[in-house]
């Protein structure tokens, strides 16, 4: 019975963990890595629901300047000018440096708060546990105090 219990819990620690760098690795490696991919800079202009947009401009050789991109509204505020970097085939943009880089993390930062949940209730392991919390609280307050 033990077994079955600690391999079920272990199982669904490990998947929310992989579930939490999958939905962070959709921005991660264009921020985390930004060389060769375009770089600039915009102004936000308007704000609506989930998304602000405004002119791009580019501070990378290569890059071209654009009427309008969009941007997470969570990461901004209507009037201030970001350093983002491009996502290759489209008009959105992400936000560069360590406030771009703690929030691409955010996903994986809650997805280890579930896991210490699951660590402590189902593999009765509480010191790593408190790891895990403790990693993920460390992740979402930094990504909090970035933006």
């Amino acid at each position: 019975m033990r077994i079955g219990r600690v391999t079920a819990m272990g199982t669904v620690a490990v998947l929310l963990l992989i579930a939490g760098v999958w939905a962070s690795w959709s921005s991660v490696p264009y921020v985390m890595l930004p060389k060769g991919r375009e770089q600039g800079s915009v102004e936000v202009t308007h704000c609506a629901g989930d998304t602000c947009t405004g002119p791009y401009t580019p501070v990378s050789p290569g890059s071209q300047a654009r009427d309008r991109v969009q941007v997470s509204a969570v990461a901004v505020r209507k009037g201030e000018t970001y350093s983002v970097v491009v996502k290759p085939g489209t008009d959105r943009v992400l936000r560069s440096g360590p406030a771009g880089i703690l929030y691409a993390w955010a996903p994986l930062g809650g997805a280890l708060l579930l896991a210490s949940v699951v660590v402590a209730g189902g593999l009765r392991l509480i010191r790593t546990a408190w790891v895990l919390a403790g990693a993920g609280v460390a992740l979402l307050t930094a990504a909090f105090a970035a933006l």
